[in-house]
């Protein structure tokens, strides 16, 4: 029998995809917001594909804002860009 996929919902285009495809940001216990590339930090998690339209669509949108229920620094956005540049490129 094959094992279950987890799958999760793009805060961007709002497609669900395998959770290991995708880019988690959390909500740490302390109030921080992070990138979360082992999926296995405490808080709470919002997942976003490594595409450039995605995080522009949930910039745009403010879906990370409202799934994390706290504000979203620049840099948080500027280190996602990053990423997925090279993800994208590397």
């Amino acid at each position: 029998m094959q094992k279950k996929i987890p799958q999760r919902q793009c805060m961007g285009c709002r497609e669900r995809k395998p959770k290991r495809e995708m880019i988690r940001v959390v909500r740490c216990t302390d109030g921080e917001v992070r990138l979360d590339f082992g999926g296995k930090m405490n808080g709470r998690g919002a997942y976003i594909c490594p595409k450039r339209e995605c995080l522009k669509n949930a910039q745009r949108s403010k879906a990370l804002e409202r799934s994390l229920e706290v504000a979203i620094p620049e840099e948080v956005y500027e280190r996602l860009s990053r990423e997925i540049e090279v993800e994208n490129h590397g």
